[in-house]
C-alpha cells in the first residue's frame, strides 16, 4: 500500500478537482450515495443494513438501492434512497461527481454518487432497512491496512479483502467503491485483490 502524501484538510479539495459527472452518464441498474462530511476531518456517512434483509443482511453499505420506474437518472436513485433510508435531505448534498460503476453479487450494475453533507446533519435509521447509521473518518479508511474477512461462497470459504473499522468489517462492492473513490478522486493506491490468503499464511 502506497503511503498517503497528502493532509486531511486537502482531502475534500482534491475530491473537487478529481471527481466530475460524465456528460453523457449510463442508467446504471441501482446507486448509492457516498457522502462525505464537510469539515477539517471529513468522514465517510456508512449504514449496517438490517438482519433480516433478504439480501445482504448485516452487511456494511452506502445508502441506495435499485432504480425505480419513475427514476429519471442515477443521481435521483441515490438521493431518495438516502432519503429513505437515513432521512438525509436531497437539499443539503452538495453533489461531487460520479465514480465507475460496479458489478454488485447480485449482478447489478451500481453507480457511486459522490457528494458532500453538513457535518452536524441529523439523520435517522429506516428500521425496516437499516439497523445503524455511523462515521469513518476518511483519513482512517485510506490509513487501514486491508484485512481478510472470512466469507461463505458455494459452500466454500474464502478470504476478501476488508477495511475492520469501529467495530464493523468493510468488504465487498462497499470497499470497492471506497478503494475507487481513493483512485480517482485522491489519486492514492491500493493493493485490493479479489481474494486473499488465509490468514496464516499472510505476514
Amino acid at each position: 500500500m502506497i503511503t498517503p502524501r497528502f493532509k486531511a484538510d486537502s482531502l475534500i479539495d482534491q475530491l473537487r478537482q478529481g471527481i466530475g459527472f460524465a456528460p453523457s452518464p449510463r442508467r446504471a441498474d441501482a446507486a448509492v450515495l457516498l457522502a462525505i462530511t464537510q469539515e477539517e476531518q471529513p468522514r465517510v456517512l456508512l449504514t449496517r443494513r438490517a438482519s433480516h434483509m433478504r439480501h445482504h443482511a448485516g452487511e456494511v453499505s452506502f445508502p441506495g438501492g435499485r432504480r425505480e420506474a419513475g427514476d429519471t437518472s442515477n443521481i435521483v436513485v441515490a438521493l431518495r434512497e438516502a432519503f429513505e433510508e437515513t432521512g438525509l435531505n436531497p437539499f443539503q448534498v452538495e453533489l461531487l461527481g460520479e465514480l465507475p460503476s460496479q458489478r454488485a453479487k447480485s449482478g447489478l450494475w451500481v453507480k457511486p454518487i459522490v457528494g458532500l453533507i453538513p457535518p452536524d446533519v441529523i439523520l435517522v435509521p429506516q428500521p425496516d432497512e437499516i439497523e445503524r447509521i455511523f462515521y469513518v473518518e476518511l483519513m482512517h479508511i485510506i490509513k487501514a491496512q486491508p484485512l481478510p474477512y472470512p466469507v461463505q461462497l458455494n459452500q466454500q470459504q474464502y478470504y476478501m479483502p476488508s477495511f475492520q473499522l469501529d467495530n464493523e468489517i468493510i468488504w465487498g462492492l462497499t470497499a470497492r467503491i471506497l478503494v475507487s473513490l481513493f483512485r480517482r478522486g485522491l489519486r492514492h493506491s491500493i493493493e485490493w485483490p479479489l481474494l486473499m490468503n488465509q490468514p496464516q499464511d499472510i505476514i
